[in-house]
């Protein structure tokens, strides 16, 4: 049996010694405990450095909200995690903890000789250190600032563990299982709703666990909650422990993340580690209680400072006393409580601490009745202890002067400031806070979502109090749901309520300048260094936090920004409310990366759509290529065959014959309502109105800034139903960009947009015999060059399917898109293919569909424009409308610096020796010869091998290039410099006649 154990205390199995390994050394605990219970167990109270100081540090709580006792740990390869909280880390036979940010060992090290120069690392030491002399910042302070940052040591090896996540609906959901949580789900659920429970803890109860001593209706507090939960599973509640509620969202959605397998000693590899669930709840009940305060004074950062109510919590819950002989220090009535218990279980408290006069006589009299010493109206101000504190130094404070001081041997110093009810939930949805002055604290006030807020977490002190408000709340949630809950009481017997003050700092006979005060633990904030910003002039509470880093630690402020706000506000001779808190961010705890990605690793990482008729590519051996989400075929190569021979191939046998193309990806908006004409003139900058139905026009979209967003092929149904396309990657942006602007700059136009990418298969027919091919399967049209002319679309039956049918061609040569229903995409494809055998049919993939289209200089959106390219610079000037009032980039269009000259500009390139194929993105320059750095003028966009043109293409955006048709250019290369000429971007048939035939 470990020394500080008590033997038959707290909720630890005494009977199930569990080892583990501490820095290499073998620590034994029990099964229940944490890292940090077990390591204090064992008298081990160091447990890792500060992050600018290095100081020594132990834990200061027994929850998530510890900011010192950080660890790293590890179950084998790939499972090592940094940066986890001892206090919350249970323990099994095997694990393997370390401590962090020390060198070369936890007792000495060698960073610590920052503690030594802290008066050179103040608040902002940073903004003005790291400013000269400015060569200094590449070979000292840039690597000095690396080596510095962090805590943990980043996992270096691949994670092979799985996640998983999950969505949820509920009537309720109840986030914390203390005595407000457990009462709150059990009204809620006697109502007949669907009712959540969740707590961040291994085991539901709260404030419970550490205050057996309560009866609640004469049942002893362990008891109760078996009882609860009894009652709870029977009437169907599901209860998530180990589930920490980490943000709270619009529309009552609440992220949770489940641990599933850390704290198992074998853990089933089918499982995943963590779980990640997104809930919707027609109510949430806030149930997460409170947080208490430290004290801030000289010293308060050693090991075995700690808050009264971790002792406690340590003492009563794990079955350990935190040392043998404790200083109690306080301004609440809380920590008395702690004292009793941690006598009653043998540990001599040498004095309580308190800063008030008075305190209630129950309370003095359980001090005489343990015979524990009482100093009243007394201060801390100081401790001593190298790596724990053997020492508290207490002076007697009259009339606000500070006395002579004495000194309090001791191993451990437990103090408390109060309670601070726990917001940050409350806070993600941007619900108001108010400040209540009695109690000291801000206080949930007005709300945005559907919660109540129960217990502690609004300041109801006392389990009597948090029970009833618990209920009161979850019949307020069943009533709010239209269900009917009654009214419920209860009566706590040996309750512990309990009051007290508020302090700023603890009153010292010492310099506070030269005081090491600590406010925020974990980045070392002191409240030196909240003064200092202040007077350095930062009013704002946000840039005082930036300045100090006060509360951006991994905490998010739950232990340091009450205590922050305090002092900044003395500081800068302001009320508190008038200075305000900052602002709580999602996770409420670090969260692995892991429970946010999900199943989203390896080939699961993006999600990969394919058509429908992809799987007949990959039985016919196409080789695929990722476009946005899609898998597309690329090319299909016959034996023997690299990419550029099957491409040039494909090529020459669409040229010659018919080439047959998956084009199911483009993207396709459907464009309904009496005032669709109207949409389609404001969005693009062709006019629509005189389009009769059965015809297609280009469409080109641009942004407010004049610059090409997107475009493509636009068929007219009917007078009030059009059928757009846009690029394949970019149709969930456009169908964006016309929802924004229907819903905010137009909302009076009746028009409905729907995506329709999904609901129509799409195959492109090429080539001079596509005619041929495609007639015999269509019904009830005419497709011939008279009736069905180029750019008309119809609704029409091929080969028994549905269709819309547009004769429209991306290649320049003769050619049919054909889109049918998704689920007959690969039945079409099919009649299609074993019909066109007589023809010769090629498949062609995305590789010789950009070839064909270059040839003919048609642009594809996001490779030969970056987004800085007009209609103008494109060369497509003739895509606007001239006498078009408006549309949306048009007022962009007439800034000078769009019509400036010497933008870049799209043209052709022919390399000089008609031989050498340009690189896509290879930079263009005029002179060669000019000395470096060179004059970048342009790059080229796109580039082939043509065998329609004869010798490589390509495309290119080059500073005024319209008016350079026929100069040279160079293209510098590592091993030669290129010479091209700069032509227009059409390199076969100018004059479209293939497409007439």
């Amino acid at each position: 049996m470990t020394r500080f154990r008590v033997s038959g205390r707290g909720r630890v199995d005494h009977d199930r010694p569990i080892s583990f390994t501490f820095d290499g050394a073998r620590i034994e605990g029990r099964a229940g405990d944490t890292v940090a219970s077990a390591l204090l167990a064992n008298g081990v109270h160091l447990m890792g450095r500060s992050f600018k100081y290095h100081r020594p540090r132990g834990p200061v709580a027994a929850g998530s909200e510890e900011p010192n006792a950080l660890i790293g740990t590890r179950r084998g390869k790939g499972r090592f995690e940094p940066n986890t909280r001892a206090t919350v880390q249970e323990i099994w036979n095997g694990l393997e903890a370390s401590s962090q940010n020390k060198y070369p060992s936890l007792k000495f090290d060698v960073g610590a000789v920052n503690d030594r120069a802290y008066m050179l690392f103040s608040a902002g030491f940073y903004y003005k250190t790291f400013m000269w002399p400015k060569s200094f910042w590449d070979k000292v302070y840039e690597p000095f600032i690396r080596a510095a940052a962090g805590l943990g040591v980043s996992p270096k090896e691949e994670d092979p563990d799985t996640y998983a996540s999950r969505y949820l609906h509920t009537d309720v959901l109840v986030i914390g299982a203390g005595p407000a949580g457990l009462a709150a789900a059990l009204n809620a659920a006697r109502a007949g709703l669907r009712v959540t429970l969740v707590d961040e803890n291994s085991e539901a109860g709260g404030t419970l666990l550490s205050e057996p001593q309560a009866e609640i209706d004469g049942v002893a507090a362990w008891d109760w909650i078996s009882g609860a939960l009894g009652e709870l599973e029977t009437l169907g509640v599901r209860i998530m422990t180990r589930t920490t509620a980490i943000g709270y969202y619009h529309q009552n959605m609440v992220g949770l993340c489940q641990k599933l397998t850390d704290y198992l000693e074998t853990p089933d590899s089918q499982m995943p580690r963590e779980r990640l669930w997104r809930v919707r709840a027609g109510q949430v009940i806030l149930a997460q209680g409170a947080l208490e305060k430290p004290l801030v004074f000289d010293g308060n950062d050693r090991p075995g400072v700690m808050l009264a109510g971790a002792a406690q919590t340590y003492l009563n819950r794990y079955g350990v006393r935190v040392g043998d002989r404790a200083v109690v220090a306080t301004c609440h009535d809380s920590a008395w409580y702690a004292a009793f218990d941690l006598a009653d279980a043998g540990t001599k408290i040498e004095a309580i601490v308190d800063t008030r006069a008075e305190v209630p006589a129950a309370l003095h009299a359980g001090a005489e009745a343990r015979g524990i010493p009482v100093l009243m109206s007394h201060t801390v101000t100081g401790t001593k202890g190298r790596l724990r504190v053997s020492s508290v130094r207490v002076n007697p404070v009259q009339a606000g002067k500070v006395g002579a001081d004495r000194t309090l041997s001791c191993d451990c110093l437990l103090m408390s400031g109060g309670w601070t009810p726990s917001l940050h939930l409350f806070s993600h949805t941007k619900g108001s806070i108010a400040w209540d002055e009695d109690m000291q604290t801000f206080l949930p006030d007005r709300k945005t979502e559907a919660c109540q807020i129960a217990g502690a977490g609004r300041g109801l002190w006392g389990i009597e109090a948090a029970l009833n408000d618990g209920a009161a709340m979850g019949a307020e949630a069943a009533r709010e749901l239209g269900k009917a809950s009654g009214d419920v009481s209860y009566a706590v017997a040996q309750d512990r309520p309990g009051s007290g003050v508020s302090h700023t700092e603890l009153p010292t006979d010492r310099n506070p300048g030269a005081a090491r005060a600590f406010v925020d633990y974990q980045n070392d904030v002191t409240a030196k260094d909240l003064r200092l910003a202040v007077r350095e002039g930062m009013r704002s509470i946000e840039h005082v936090k930036r300045y100090t880093t006060n509360g951006m630690a991994t905490d998010q402020g739950k232990m340091s920004n009450i205590n922050g706000l305090n002092i900044a506000a003395s500081a800068l001779g302001r009320k508190q409310p008038e200075v305000g808190l900052t602002t709580f961010r999602p996770p409420y705890t670090p969260t692995t990366f892991g429970a946010f990605a999900g199943y989203h690793r390896g080939s699961h990482f993006a999600m990969t759509r394919k058509t429908p008729i992809d799987s007949w590519a990959e039985e016919n051996g196409a080789a695929f290529e990722p476009v946005s989400l899609w898998r597309r075929a690329w090319y299909f190569p016959k034996a023997g065959e690299d990419m550029h021979a099957a491409v040039s191939r494909e090529c020459r046998a669409t040229r010659k014959s018919v080439g047959i193309f998956d084009a199911s990806t483009l993207g396709k908006i459907e464009i309904v309502g009496p005032d669709a004409v109207e949409f389609m003139n404001r969005m693009y900058t062709n006019p629509w109105t005189k389009l009769a139905p059965g015809r297609a026009r280009y469409g080109l979209l641009l942004g407010d800034d004049g610059f090409i967003r997107d475009d493509g092929v636009i068929g007219r149904l009917a007078d009030d139903r059009f059928h757009v396309t846009t690029t394949t990657g970019g149709a969930a942006r456009v169908l964006n960009m016309m929802e924004d602007y229907l819903q905010t700059e137009w909302p009076d136009l009746k028009v409905w947009l729907t995506s329709t990418t999904e609901q129509w298969s799409t195959i492109a027919l090429n080539g001079p015999n596509a005619r041929k091919l495609l007639a015999p399967f269509v019904e009830g049209l005419d497709i011939s060059d008279e009736a069905f002319p180029h750019m008309s679309v119809a609704e029409c039956t091929v080969a028994g399917f549905p269709a819309r049918l547009f004769r429209i061609s991306f290649t320049g040569e003769l050619g049919f898109e054909v889109n049918v229903p998704a689920r007959h995409g690969r039945a079409l494809w099919e009649k299609l293919w074993e019909a066109g055998r007589q023809y010769d049919i090629c498949a062609y993939g995305t590789e010789t569909m950009h070839v064909l289209r270059a040839e003919k200089g048609y642009i594809i959106i996001g490779q030969d424009t970056d987004g800085t390219v007009t209609p103008h610079d494109a060369g497509i000037s003739w895509a606007i409308g001239k006498n078009k009032p408006d549309f949306v980039g048009k007022r962009g269009l007439e800034r000078s610096d769009l019509k400036a000259e010497g933008r870049k500009q799209l043209v052709g390139l022919l390399t000089e020796d008609g031989k050498t194929r340009l690189e896509e993105g290879a930079q263009i320059v005029l002179d060669p010869n000019q000395p470096k750095p060179m004059k970048m003028v342009g790059h080229v966009t796109s580039s082939y091998h043509s065998d329609a043109a004869g010798q490589p293409i390509a495309m290119a955006l080059v500073e005024g290039g319209h008016a350079r048709m026929g100069e040279t250019v160079f293209i510098p290369m590592t091993d030669s410099v290129i010479k091209a000429k700069v032509t227009g971007t059409v390199f076969y048939d100018p004059d479209g006649e293939r497409l007439k035939l």
